[in-house]
């Protein structure tokens, strides 16, 4: 069993979120017991993933979205309050990462992917170090590499390119929702880059450019991060972790 407060401390140290420009605070959301035993980690905390740490009695839902965003209502009504009502009366604690958890270079959700797929990593860059980047051991065509990946993550990518057989070699990618870093993985000389969602912008960027665009999933490209770091979490201050997945199409 762990403190709350000791749990915190080391996440913020080993993910350096005092270094982020972020959308949403990183550490702790919602406040719930002191002691923790048993963490549940999703994606996003939705209420499904909230209800689900509830049947498990965890003492925290640490996740990569939390709960609260820049630019948003600030009123806790509707599905806000229904998410945050569950989290106090069962006294869970709420602990979000976002963008610390995206550029870390171990338990990162870029770098997680990377791993997941076998593909090696060569550096990072771009805006706060989100872009990373690397290539494939063996070169593929980009309709190849589009269909690797529906296999590996359960989930049909798009694929937007002017020549789907041509080679690929040179990668970058960004989880989630990292469309708007295309034009840097152009500039950089890559033959794909890849991400979770696609803007209407990117199909003409990768007609005209040649370079293929594959969007493949906002929660299936961040899916590791957050498993990656509870499991860490876990084993530095031996408490139990499980996974919370969802059937997210987006």
């Amino acid at each position: 069993m762990a403190k709350r407060k000791e749990i915190l401390d080391w996440c913020a140290q080993q993910l350096a979120i005092a270094q982020f420009r972020d959308f949403s605070p990183n550490g702790l959301q919602v406040e719930g017991r002191d002691e923790v035993n048993s963490i549940v980690c999703a994606v996003t905390a939705s209420q499904a993933a909230i209800d689900f740490a509830v049947a498990q009695q965890a003492d925290m839902l640490l996740v990569h979205h939390g709960m609260f965003w820049k630019n948003e209502a600030v009123a806790i009504t509707g599905w806000k309050k229904r998410r945050i009502q569950t989290l106090l009366g069962n006294d869970i604690n709420l602990v979000g990462y976002h963008l610390p958890l995206d550029a870390h270079q171990q338990w990162g959700n870029n770098v997680q992917l990377a791993r997941h797929l076998g593909w090696q990593i060569d550096g990072c860059g771009g805006e706060q170090n989100l872009v990373q980047y690397g290539s494939l051991v063996h070169p593929q065509s980009a309709l190849e590499l589009a269909g690797q990946m529906e296999l590996s993550l359960g989930r049909a990518p798009m694929l937007l390119c002017a020549d789907a057989q041509r080679p690929v070699r040179r990668l970058a990618w960004c989880t989630g929702g990292g469309q708007g870093f295309f034009q840097y993985a152009i500039d950089a000389g890559v033959d794909a880059f890849i991400t979770g969602e696609v803007s209407e912008p990117q199909y003409h960027l990768a007609q005209e450019c040649g370079v293929a665009f594959i969007a493949a999933g906002h929660h299936a490209t961040e899916r590791y991060g957050i498993q990656a770091l509870a499991f860490a979490v876990a084993e530095q201050f031996g408490i139990r972790q499980q996974f919370f997945d969802e059937l997210n199409p987006a």
